[in-house]
């Protein structure tokens, strides 16, 4: 393992610190929230403390992340409680607004809040990384305003080395690709459906099972465009017509390439950047 050992063992002793209290995890099922689950539930063994993971159900995001977050909270040990809740209604976010990331985080996390103050635990943890405080994200303001605590970011650990430390820790979402609410895929302004979100959920799980990794598919009206990893392009391009008859079997009309490759919040390219934060990917 190559992260610094400063970095890890200041986060293994600042889990242990509050370790002496039950503490909640929000747990989405992916590397970051898994490595921080897994060093939380690691600090509490022993002590007679209980790590509760806190996984919100919600239609924007893919079913998957659910049974990747049920298996990963079994692994650790840990109590895992599902919050549902109907984000576009809930959220007031069903014309994708450009402060959507807020409103989602503040929505989600009340509610998390609530749960916390039901169990009497004083310390929410949540996935943050270092190279999240340096893009453009809002809900990070809503985290500060609620009093989350991001112990990833607050030992300077990058998505990098979150991966590095989830490998060594044997999480076994270690390699899992990034998964990011479906709202992403739609320029703002536009009018989401929970219909438009389950086509772009299993257009993308079409394309994964032809074997690529990194995979978006952002909808701009009747167009498609698909994003995967730069070095991949040349493939998607071999096979087509293969994507093609799938994705238009599923509804979609136009169906695209872009020629720049993934890159995480491209639907935010144009958006004039303030505050340090960084709306999604």
């Amino acid at each position: 393992m190559t992260v610094e050992n400063e970095k890890y063992i200041r986060l293994e002793k600042l889990l242990e610190e509050w370790a002496d209290e039950d503490v909640i995890v929000a747990f989405s099922g992916g590397v970051d929230s898994g490595l921080l689950l897994k060093v939380a539930c690691d600090a509490a063994a022993g002590r007679g403390t209980d790590v509760h993971a806190v996984t919100v159900m919600t239609r924007l995001h893919p079913r998957s992340d659910l049974a990747a977050a049920k298996e990963v909270a079994q692994e650790t040990g840990a109590i895992h409680h599902v919050l549902e809740i109907d984000e576009l209604d809930e959220a007031g976010i069903s014309n994708n607004p450009v402060d959507r990331c807020y409103r989602c985080k503040k929505s989600i996390f009340h509610k998390i809040t609530v749960l916390a103050e039901e169990l009497g635990i004083r310390h929410i943890l949540e996935g943050t990384n270092e190279d999240d405080l340096h893009e453009y994200r809002p809900g990070l303001k809503a985290l500060k305003e609620l009093g989350i605590l991001s112990p990833l970011a607050q030992c300077g650990i990058t998505k990098r080395e979150v991966r590095e430390l989830a490998a060594h820790y044997g999480v076994s979402v270690a390699e899992r690709p990034s998964s990011p609410c479906l709202a992403t895929r739609f320029p703002y302004g536009t009018h989401i459906t929970y219909d438009r979100l389950r086509m772009i959920e299993e257009g993308e799980a079409l394309i994964r099972k032809m074997g690529f990794y990194n995979v978006r598919l952002r909808l701009h009206g009747s167009i498609a465009r698909i994003e995967v990893d730069a070095a991949d392009i040349p493939e998607l391009a071999r096979r087509r017509e293969e994507a093609a008859v799938r994705l238009r079997h599923l509804g979609f009309r136009y169906i695209t390439v872009d020629l720049e490759g993934f890159r995480s919040g491209s639907m935010d390219e144009g958006l004039q950047k303030q505050g340090g934060e960084h709306y999604d990917d």
